[in-house]
């Protein structure tokens, strides 16, 4: 109960400008394109979501698990709801836009695609992935070359990219695409060199070698 209320105090602010936008469509409005497309939307979250909470325990065991591997932060939460206030708008004013199947099916794949990715990276990674950057040495972190990780250095953060758009185009969203994918390239651009830059002092030449051989595996970030 009290992991339910943390969430809820979370995306509480959120969920209220939905539910007043909500309160604009229509019964008609919501036909089988908007039931189809949010159906997919809610269940991607939500496997998301609550899949990387299970993964977490079940490598790092429930003690050293906390809420924070549900990934959900206020402004992911925001970002989420912006993306949902857009879709009602659009398809209350031009429902025409929610109708490109070929667009929506194609970012279905891409969160399949996504989401296989980066839970092919935790498991392949095992005690070694954490969600929070380590920045001290860990006996039992080690450097990944194997599986994924003998193309990309971080294919949970290409999985997550691919993932968190994908969802934006299966919803036809123009805006949000564009947001979430800046959004998103910008957020990896800071955090790949500084999570890089204790990697190199961890494992030192072996990092620089297996750089040197793969993609980070987001566009434009070496």
């Amino acid at each position: 109960m009290s992991f339910i209320m943390h969430l809820y105090d979370e995306i509480e602010p959120q969920l209220s400008s939905v539910v007043s936008c909500l309160s604009l469509i229509t019964p008609e409005v919501l036909g089988f394109t908007a039931c189809r497309q949010l159906l997919q939307m809610f269940l991607a979250v939500i496997f998301f979501h609550c899949s990387e909470f299970v993964l977490a325990i079940a490598i790092h065991g429930k003690n050293n698990v906390t809420l924070k591997s549900l990934l959900i932060s206020k402004n992911y939460a925001l970002a989420m709801a912006c993306s949902l206030l857009e879709y009602f708008v659009e398809i209350y004013l031009f429902p025409g836009m929610k109708e490109h199947w070929v667009v929506s099916n194609t970012g279905l794949v891409m969160v399949i695609v996504g989401e296989t990715m980066r839970k092919l990276a935790i498991i392949t990674a095992g005690r070694s992935f954490t969600h929070l950057i380590r920045r001290y040495p860990n006996e039992q972190h080690k450097l990944v070359t194997h599986g994924i990780y003998k193309y990309i250095r971080h294919p949970s953060y290409c999985g997550f990219l691919i993932w968190s758009v994908g969802t934006q185009i299966m919803l036809c969203n123009p805006v949000s695409t564009l947001a979430f994918a800046v959004v998103v390239w910008r957020f990896f651009k800071e955090r790949i060199p500084y999570e890089e830059f204790f990697l190199r002092q961890f494992f030192g030449s072996g990092y620089e070698e297996y750089a040197r051989r793969t993609t980070s595996g987001i566009p434009f970030i070496k």
